[in-house]
């Protein structure tokens, strides 16, 4: 069974706007409040490395494998928590005309511990994806 925390907001910017400010990697620390620190290669099986600092969690850095990425639409990536815990992180976009999208960040838990992760810090993370949302939109509307 799969657990899900999201935050959808709309963006007035295109599509290519947020994805550059996506795709920029290192560029992250300028902007995101959770996730930053990120270095890797967005590709198919690529890996990325980052910082997560989730308010009221301890700070910690792992690697995790891209899953899915197409440019202007999504990046997806996959941290393994042992045989019993996975986690899926992703950014989506949906463009509903030129220069308004609706964008999504969220993280998707799995496995017996996944649940139990996500029963107890789902308020917390929920937290976490507003302030990504925030200032997502706030840097690709400058």
């Amino acid at each position: 069974m799969n657990f899900k925390v999201e935050k959808r907001i709309g963006v007035r910017a295109t599509s290519e706007r947020i994805w550059e400010v996506i795709a920029d990697l290192p560029g992250w620390n300028a902007w995101n409040p959770v996730d930053t620190d990120l270095s890797g290669t967005i590709a198919f099986g690529g890996t990325i490395t980052l910082t997560e600092a989730v308010p009221g969690l301890p700070e910690r850095t792992y690697t995790a494998r891209v899953g899915d990425w197409q440019p202007d639409a999504r990046l997806v990536w996959i941290e393994r928590r042992g045989f019993l815990f996975n986690v899926i992180r992703y950014y989506e976009i949906d463009q509903l005309e030129v220069g308004s999208c609706i964008v999504s960040n969220g993280f998707i838990f799995s496995g017996f511990r996944g649940e139990g992760f996500y029963e107890k810090h789902r308020k917390t993370l929920r937290t976490a994806c507003e302030s990504i949302s925030e200032a997502l939109r706030a840097t690709a509307e400058s």
